[in-house]
């Protein structure tokens, strides 16, 4: 087979025959004997679309994607070539910048592509994969027509400043763009708050701070004003940085730009502090979390171990994934039993909660419990009058678990007046928020807040950016809005969890085999650890390797 030929990086025009399909497709890859190599040609026309449909606009309804030999399957990002004809490119200047003259290589290939699962049977299709993310040959904004803003939307996370900082100063150092602003308190700003003009020197110290200087809130999205605004003051990039419901807001932004045919990058930098963002390794602001829930779970030892029965009861973050409840668990070692949303648990009865806490105070004298903020909240629907009432963001409004179960645990004590205990309760949520990142996140959100850059330099639009198997990639917003990561309770790091802490699953044989049944994977690729879909996560262990 011949391939491709890519003497010009420009995305070319490819024909499409009346019938929506691609003449001699079967020529259009060259496929390496490496799984990481890709031959994919860059499309700016139209193409061959799973559906059978042309492209048009691009949306969750009409995504870009290109299928290749062996099961390879490409989920391309939009292009502002693909809707703003004629578009000019030109070299990019970090060819010229004195601080890349020691990269060995400036560039990375056009046809880099990310594969979404990594482990694969020798047999099985390779999968989907996403463009790999990094500066191109060529870009499609001048640098002094570059006018770029930056907002924050939703809840504080560790990290958020080191993102915006590194955007600002990434945008100056490397692409020498000047004209830079700030919106401020999340979407609602860009038609009804004040901007703040950022430049190198007034970010310069903003990382070692918590929160985000820019403010932030939640809802707010009105998409016809937003982009007003954006057209109005000629802003042609967005970075967005916020969680699940921020980006769908950027997505619907970004469609709205599209339909009008503005010359607009938009690009999100996924935020959750719970780490449930699908399709990415970690979300930025988690190793931080993970390592000041620790803090609090070690004062709850502290606390419980010094009194006769004492219970250390820690609640944690965790909307709808307890995956800080389980890495802290994991990291500090102190934790007698970790209960998340993943996981159901019962009080009354054999084997139920109480029944474990009584044989662990017996044993040990103290015991040390943490509990996600989203579990249990099937126990106490009954008393939960506002089961069915959401933030501005779409959240549902939980009931407070840790006041909750500590009232439950006294009262079970106070009936059975078998012991005499001493609870503890800590909640540490905002405490956890509002700190800035540790070493780890900053120099994370670094590599995100540059690869975010690159892109939207080099035309890319309508994604976000992430790691993927260790890689960075470009994801269509779609794709990390569709679904949540939880933790796989048949998987073997909660295995781990269950041995760490010698509690019990809590689970009958039914809920085993269904979640078993829930996890089957959907396609010949390996599922578990290590591989991810939209109900696997990677087995991310914390030395292997983040907000609402």
């Amino acid at each position: 087979m011949e391939s491709a030929p890519n003497t010009n990086p420009v995305p070319q025009m490819l024909h499409v025959e009346s019938n929506g399909t691609i003449p001699n497709s079967n020529h259009l890859f060259s496929l390496r004997s490496s799984l990481s190599s890709v031959k994919v040609p860059n499309w700016n026309g139209d193409l061959n679309l799973r559906s059978g449909k042309k492209m048009g606009l691009q949306s969750k309804e009409n995504p870009k994607i290109v299928h290749g030999e062996v099961g390879y399957v490409l989920e391309d990002v939009p292009h502002l070539t693909d809707y703003v004809p004629d578009l000019p490119s030109y070299p990019n200047p970090l060819q010229d910048n004195p601080a890349y003259a020691v990269v060995k290589q400036y560039f990375v290939n056009l046809d880099d592509t990310v594969a979404q699962k990594i482990v694969v049977h020798k047999t099985s299709p390779r999968g989907t994969h996403f463009r790999r993310a990094g500066p191109r040959q060529r870009v499609y904004f001048e640098s002094d027509e570059v006018h770029a803003c930056i907002v924050t939307c939703g809840g504080l996370c560790p990290g958020l400043n080191t993102v915006i900082r590194e955007i600002v100063c990434g945008l100056f150092h490397m692409y020498g763009v000047t004209k830079i602003l700030g919106i401020e308190g999340g979407y609602r700003g860009f038609y009804a708050r004040n901007t703040i003009t950022m430049t190198p020197k007034t970010v310069n110290d903003i990382h070692k701070r918590g929160g985000t200087i820019l403010g932030t809130s939640r809802g707010g999205h009105d998409t016809s004003k937003i982009v007003d605004s954006i057209q109005d003051r000629g802003i042609n990039q967005v970075y967005i940085i916020g969680g699940d419901g921020t980006q769908k807001g950027a997505s619907v932004i970004f469609e709205e730009i599209q339909r009008r045919g503005l010359k607009v990058a938009v690009a999100g930098v996924p935020k959750t502090i719970d780490n449930d963002i699908a399709v990415i390794d970690k979300s930025f602001g988690f190793d931080t979390a993970v390592e000041e829930a620790e803090r609090a779970i070690n004062a709850a030892h502290v606390e419980a171990e010094s009194v006769e029965n004492g219970i250390g009861l820690v609640k944690l973050m965790g909307r709808y994934s307890g995956f800080i409840a389980m890495y802290a668990t994991l990291a500090s070692r102190d934790v007698d039993c970790c209960l998340i949303p993943e996981s159901p648990f019962y009080l009354e009865g054999k084997g139920g909660l109480f029944e474990f806490i009584e044989k662990r105070l017996k044993e040990n004298g103290h015991m040390v419990l943490v509990v996600a903020e989203g579990a249990g909240q099937e126990l106490i629907a009954e008393s939960m009058r506002s089961m069915d009432h959401e933030d501005a963001s779409g959240n549902k409004l939980l009931l407070d678990v840790g006041l909750w179960l500590s009232q439950k645990i006294k009262d079970h004590f106070a009936r059975s007046k078998k012991v005499a205990i001493n609870l503890k309760y800590i909640d540490p949520t905002y405490m956890i928020r509002a700190i800035p990142g540790n070493a780890s996140d900053n120099v994370y959100c670094t590599l995100l807040a540059h690869s975010v850059i690159h892109g939207a330099m080099a035309g890319y639009t309508g994604f976000t950016v992430g790691p993927v198997n260790g890689r960075h990639a470009y994801i269509p917003f779609h794709r990390i809005t569709e679904t949540r990561n939880k933790v796989v309770i048949t998987d073997r790091m909660w295995a781990r969890l269950l041995s760490s802490t010698n509690q019990p699953s809590f689970l009958s044989h039914k809920d085993v085999e269904d979640a078993k049944t829930e996890g089957e994977p959907v396609t010949q690729l390996l599922d578990g650890e290590n591989c991810k879909d939209g109900h696997h996560v990677v087995d991310n262990g914390l030395a292997d390797n983040g907000t609402r």
